[in-house]
């Protein structure tokens, strides 16, 4: 007799017991690590980068001259 199965087929139909069950596991436990992660950084606090951060005021600049623009000087 003559079997015209697929390696495919056969593969498939080859599923061993259980295998259903841990696959389900290995699974829900990837998804619920990736959700833990989620939630850890969730719950931390986020540090404001601008806390304590206060410049001290710049004085203005003293001007004790006056310039004059080169186009506008004689020679």
């Amino acid at each position: 007799m003559i079997n015209d199965q697929s390696l495919y087929g056969i593969l498939a139909g080859s599923e061993e017991k259980g295998r259903g069950v841990m696959e389900t596991a290995v699974y829900a436990t990837c998804i619920l690590s990736v959700a833990a992660a989620i939630f850890q950084f969730i719950g931390q606090p986020t540090p404001d980068p601008f806390a304590g951060f206060d410049p001290a005021p710049q004085p203005a600049p003293v001007v004790s001259h006056s310039a004059e623009a080169v186009w506008e000087t004689k020679s």
